[in-house]
């Protein structure tokens, strides 16, 4: 049996992977490791706590006591836990680089003593090349990430590829654009916005809206991440990215238009601070090793629709009856109404 320790495993591109991983490997068995903070839900996990193949652990990366022991024990390592989400690391910085470096650095360390660690995947974010005007990123382009999040990842992922560098670790990095799909937690702006369509509620739009994003599935990101343990070079970067760019405001009217409601739903507010505007990958690299999105995006997106539709006992409980999901959307957006 391949033993294979995903950490934030409760969290949205995490969970999926989790079951993606026991549906294509009936040879594996998967720990999630996570340490269940606002994001990070069992609701996630709701169909594979069962499974006699996969194993929940509470903890914290950074803490070692916990986090070294199951690293040390793992064929595969697959690193999702993060703070994830640039609004929050404009309010809270430090939560960021606790997460996002130490962390890391302690799972690194861990995989440095192991004897039988076949891989270990540091999940990045096509954000730590910061802002594209023209063309799309390479693997090879400097990185130039312009907010505490991006930067947090750029830490992260250069610290583990020095790892493999100095001391030998098997270790790849992948680069994602902005994931979408089941089980995103609703304040990131598809699940946002869908769930306020679908409520009657204003869809708060940054600036002008023009901000540009490529979309990947999260279906066509776990197999890349899968094709990467598998083909992938030690010491390698690889982008995943779905070519499916599109303006904010174009998105945001695709989604009235499936959940089935006006325009006049959008609300513009004031912009976020350094917002880029605009992200694109260059994925020439991981499509040699065979790899392609599988998912339309207009398709993918009226799925994402049903979904959120279909689930609202998993996204309603998040909205109104977590304090801490409130206290975030107002001081998040009540500043800007108006603006």
């Amino acid at each position: 049996m391949v033993k294979v320790l995903v950490t934030g495993g409760a969290g949205f591109i995490g969970s999926n992977f989790v079951r993606y991983a026991l549906r294509a490997h009936p040879d594996w068995h998967v720990t999630t490791l996570d340490k269940l903070t606002y994001c990070g839900r069992l609701e996630n996990l709701h169909d594979v706590l069962d499974s006699p193949r996969h194993t929940f652990v509470l903890g914290d990366i950074a803490d070692s006591a916990v986090s070294a022991p199951l690293v040390r024990g793992s064929h595969i390592v697959v690193h999702f836990a993060a703070e994830t989400h640039v609004d929050r690391s404009l309010q809270n910085a430090g939560a960021f680089i606790q997460t996002d470096v130490f962390g890391t650095f302690a799972l690194l360390e861990a995989a440095r003593e192991s004897t039988g660690l076949r891989r270990f995947v540091q999940i990045s974010t096509d954000e730590v090349y910061g802002s594209v005007p023209t063309g799309a990123s390479k693997e090879t382009d400097e990185i130039r990430p312009r907010n505490p999040y991006s930067a947090s990842k750029a830490g992260a992922d250069r610290l583990a590829y020095s790892y493999w560098a100095t001391y030998q670790v098997p270790v790849v990095v992948t680069r994602a654009s902005n994931n979408y799909g089941p089980y995103q937690f609703p304040e990131k702006v598809i699940p946002l916005f869908i769930t306020n369509a679908i409520e009657d509620a204003d869809l708060p739009l940054y600036g002008d809206g023009l901000n540009v994003r490529d979309w990947l599935h999260v279906e066509d990101h776990c197999h890349a991440i899968d094709l990467v343990i598998e083909r992938g070079a030690d010491g390698d970067v690889y982008n995943i990215g779905g070519g499916n760019e599109v303006p904010n405001v174009d998105l945001t009217r695709r989604i009235l238009a499936l959940v089935g409601k006006p325009d006049s739903l959008i609300r513009p507010v004031a912009d976020r601070l350094g917002h880029d505007r605009r992200y694109a990958l260059d994925t020439a690299k991981l499509r040699a090793l065979g790899w392609a999105p599988k998912h339309v995006f207009a398709d993918g997106l009226a799925a994402t629709v049903d979904w959120y539709r279909a689930n609202p006992w998993w996204w309603q409980p998040i909205k109104h009856q977590d304090p801490g999901y409130r206290a975030y959307y107002q001081a998040q957006y009540a500043s800007r109404q108006g603006s």
